[in-house]
């Protein structure tokens, strides 16, 4: 699903209107939204063997404030900030639903409707204010507000629903499977069921936080858990790695810019 799949609520007419702050969705934008979710599932986990988990839910909190302060600071999309942003909304993403797992005790079973209402909160409260989710639309400071907290939402909810399936007998390589499965239906609903363009986008989005977690997982836990046991930090140093090249190869060429369009 691409941005020109996008176009439900999207005027036609391009006009100066102020700069977007989002990226136009290729095939580059899933990719690196695939490995920004796995990258920060081991990320989070590495941080909490490292530092012990209150210190690292401290420094992904502060990671995940800096990192959005420079993103609203900035006038208009730059790719190394905008994804500096995911990959530290995935991190404390992941920190926020293993902290009510593992601190507080709520099972994933619980865990991931919450987040699932949260996340449906959001959208309703964004739509009741600004009449639209749709990502062309994220042009005004209030806009972006309810866009990132509709992705923080979604990473935690897509990790809570990706530890769920992993702990109930599918394990990371079967929740890996099914995920991949699971993504391919918002983009054939679309095409040939007359599904909004605007809920495929979110349904596909919150379904490859879940997606990445599974892999970068199953890479990096031991053989006991059904993984190939390669570490977490080695699993999550080249993701990070990769997440640069492509992000590296965006700046660069500016694929991923939106055009100036009307809301």
């Amino acid at each position: 699903m691409t941005t020109d799949h996008l176009t439900y609520n999207r005027p036609l007419r391009h006009a100066r209107h102020a700069a977007s702050k989002v990226p136009e969705v290729t095939v580059y934008f899933w990719i690196i939204k695939v490995l920004t979710t796995g990258m920060g599932e081991t990320a989070s986990d590495f941080l909490a063997h490292m530092f012990g988990p209150i210190p690292a839910v401290g420094l992904g909190g502060i990671g995940l404030v800096a990192a959005l302060a420079v993103q609203f600071a900035a006038r208009r999309y730059v790719a190394w900030i905008y994804w500096t942003a995911i990959v530290m909304v995935s991190v404390f993403g992941t920190m926020a639903a293993d902290v009510l797992h593992v601190g507080l005790g709520v099972p994933y079973a619980l865990s991931t409707p919450f987040f699932m209402v949260t996340l449906a909160a959001v959208f309703a409260l964004w739509y009741r204010s600004e009449r639209t989710l749709s990502i062309h639309s994220i042009h005004t400071r209030r806009r972006e507000a309810f866009y990132w907290a509709a992705v923080l939402a979604t990473f935690a909810l897509g990790t809570a629903a990706g530890d769920l399936t992993a702990t109930i007998g599918l394990g990371y390589l079967g929740s890996a499977v099914l995920y991949a499965a699971a993504i391919a239906v918002p983009a054939v609903a679309h095409r040939w069921g007359g599904l909004n363009a605007v809920a495929a986008f979110w349904a596909a989005y919150v379904i490859t936080r879940p997606l990445g977690a599974s892999v970068a997982d199953w890479m990096a836990v031991g053989r006991g858990r059904g993984g190939l046991d390669l570490g977490l930090g080695p699993v999550t140093l080249s993701w990070t790695v990769a997440i640069l090249g492509f992000v590296g190869y965006l700046a660069a060429s500016r694929k991923d810019v939106q055009h100036d369009v009307m809301p």
